[in-house]
């Protein structure tokens, strides 16, 4: 890991000094160009995110709702490329907030799993979150990423059991990602009443941080998810700010509000 990296453990220790939740922010590489979405993960660094996700773009992704496939498909005809994720990171990294991948496993694997981790480490990466990596297929993984000395993120689910719960954040190092309703990411009205119980759960199997993620789109929505999470997961309504926008600079200053309020939020919450 090169030295300037900021760690999660750093992030969370000052957010937690600070008597309030972090605020992590999600967009994918490439997004709205490849030299944009750096100048857009800076602008919501600036306005108060903590940790940046860099979303890998995947051609089949999962988990990914209408409008973080609108991005990514974006970021694909933009032709991105692994590369350009870790120079993305390297960008994003240089601000001093604690950057991770967030990535399917087949890219890493057809990458292979030490020398992306190496590649990582090496960009200033803190981490990667891999949401359809299953704890009993991630040692490969696991033990990549501890050489490198980066850290492993992985999803627990209202649908979780105790002992799928139990699993998972044996796995994680960092913060477990508690998604916070069952299906595919986007702005909600209301971030589902499950994430709450969720959080409790979880704690009970770890003393990681747990961040929530899925729904998260306003200050007030912030406030009240950072009233129980250790952090607020945000990136949906990131990307749909800078699908909105006219042109680049008005997006950068879209995102740069958002994570302005969002900041807010997490502040307010009487954490």
């Amino acid at each position: 890991m090169t030295q300037s990296t900021t760690t999660l453990a750093s992030v969370f220790g000052k957010t937690r000094a600070e008597g309030r939740a972090a605020l992590i922010g999600y967009l994918p590489a490439g997004f709205p160009t490849k030299e944009g979405g750096v100048a857009a993960a800076s602008a919501m660094v600036e306005s108060g995110c903590d940790v940046i996700e860099i979303g890998l773009p995947y051609s089949d992704p999962l988990m990914d709702g209408p409008t973080i496939q609108d991005a990514v498909h974006r970021s694909l005809t933009n032709r991105t490329r692994i590369a350009d994720v870790l120079r993305t990171v390297e960008g994003v990294a240089a601000t001093g907030a604690a950057t991770l991948v967030m990535t399917y496993w087949n890219p890493i694997d057809r990458y292979g799993a030490e020398r992306f981790a190496r590649d990582l480490a090496d960009a200033g990466g803190a981490g990667t979150i891999t949401p359809d990596l299953t704890p009993e297929e991630s040692q490969e993984w696991r033990e990549a990423s501890a050489k490198a000395g980066i850290d492993t993120v992985f999803l627990v689910a209202p649908s979780s059991t105790e002992e799928r719960i139990a699993a998972v954040t044996e796995c994680c190092s960092g913060f477990v990602y508690a998604a916070s309703l069952m299906g595919v990411t986007g702005a909600r009205e209301s971030v589902g009443s499950a994430a709450e119980s969720l959080v409790k759960r979880t704690r009970s199997h770890t003393e990681l941080p747990v961040c929530v993620g899925l729904g998260v789109g306003t200050g007030a929505q912030a406030a009240e998810v950072a009233g129980y999470a250790d952090g607020v997961i945000v990136g949906s309504a990131f990307c749909r700010r800078l699908l909105d926008a006219p042109d680049e600079a008005a997006g950068l200053r879209a995102v740069g509000e958002l994570a302005a309020e969002l900041a807010a939020g997490v502040r307010r919450s009487g954490h």
